[in-house]
C-alpha cells in the first residue's frame, strides 16, 4: 500500500513538473509536493545562483524576503546541505545546532524541527528544500526519502527554468538598452544636446515620474513616430499650410 502511494505521489510530481515551464510556477509545484510529503509549518526553496543560495519560494508569504534573502554555500544548515549534498533532519532545538544561522527577517527562525534536502541536477547542487516545524517533530525515514526524491526529480527542471529565466531577463535588458539608445539619439538630434545630457534627461524623467526608463524611452520614440506620421500626412495634402505642434521632451 505504501509503495502504491509513493508511486502515485511521484507520478503526480512528474505530471506537475511537466506542465510548469516558468521558474515561479515550477517552484510553486515543488512547494506543494514537499509540504504534502512531510508534515511542516513552513517550507522554503532556495535556488543556487552563482555561489549564493537565493530564497525563491516560500509556503508562507514573506514577500519582503523572497528573492532577497541569500546564503553562501556552507552558511547555516541550508548552506551545509548544499555544500555536502546530504540531507539534514533535526527533531528538536534546531536553533542550537552549531551550523544554524539566524535571520531576523524570518519569524520561523525560532523553530524546533528542521529538514533540509539538496536539489540536485546529476551530481551538481541546484538548490535546497527546507521544511520547518514549530514543535519538536521526528521526521520518518519515509518522509526524508520522499522529500529527497523530490530534490532529485526536480533538479534538472529547476536548472533549465532558471537558465531560461536568466535568458529572458538578459533579452529584456538588451531590448531596453536598444530603446534607450534610440531615444537618446532622438533627443540629441531634436534638442542639440550631448549623448550624456540626453541620458540624464531620460533618467531624471524616469525618477521624477516613477516610471521605468524603458517606458520613458518608448514615449520619446512614439512621440517621434507620431510627428513623422503627421508630417507625412501634411505633405500628401497639397495646399495645406504647416501646422505647428509643440512636443514636450523629458527634462
Amino acid at each position: 500500500m505504501t509503495r502504491d502511494l509513493d508511486a502515485g505521489f511521484l507520478h503526480q510530481i512528474a505530471m506537475g513538473i511537466a506542465s510548469a515551464a516558468p521558474l515561479p510556477d515550477l517552484l510553486s509545484h515543488v512547494l506543494e509536493f514537499a509540504t504534502s510529503a512531510a508534515r511542516c509549518d513552513s517550507c522554503f526553496i532556495y535556488v543556487l545562483e552563482g555561489n549564493e543560495l537565493v530564497l525563491r519560494a516560500s509556503k508562507n508569504a514573506h514577500m519582503d524576503v523572497v528573492d532577497r534573502l541569500k546564503l553562501k554555500r556552507g552558511q547555516g544548515i541550508t548552506g551545509w546541505v548544499a555544500e555536502h549534498r546530504q540531507p539534514v533532519a533535526i527533531a528538536e532545538k534546531a536553533y542550537q545546532d552549531p551550523r544554524f544561522s539566524v535571520f531576523n527577517e524570518l519569524p520561523e527562525d525560532r523553530f524546533e524541527a528542521f529538514l533540509s534536502v539538496p536539489i540536485l541536477n546529476r551530481e551538481r547542487v541546484v538548490g535546497a528544500i527546507n521544511l520547518q516545524n514549530r514543535s519538536p517533530y521526528s521526521y520518518s525515514e519515509r518522509e526524508i526519502k520522499l522529500v529527497s526524491s523530490i530534490g532529485f526529480i526536480v533538479g534538472a527542471q529547476i536548472e533549465m527554468a532558471r537558465l531560461e529565466s536568466e535568458n529572458t531577463q538578459l533579452s529584456h535588458q538588451l531590448e531596453t538598452r536598444k530603446l534607450v539608445e534610440r531615444a537618446k539619439g532622438i533627443l540629441q538630434h531634436d534638442l542639440k544636446i550631448s549623448e550624456q545630457e540626453a541620458y540624464v534627461r531620460l533618467q531624471r524623467q524616469s525618477q521624477e515620474s516613477r516610471v521605468p526608463l524603458r517606458q520613458i524611452a518608448d514615449a520619446v520614440i512614439l512621440s517621434q513616430a507620431l510627428r513623422e506620421k503627421a508630417s507625412d500626412s501634411r505633405s500628401d495634402r497639397p495646399g495645406n499650410g504647416k501646422m505647428e505642434k509643440n512636443i514636450e521632451y523629458p527634462g
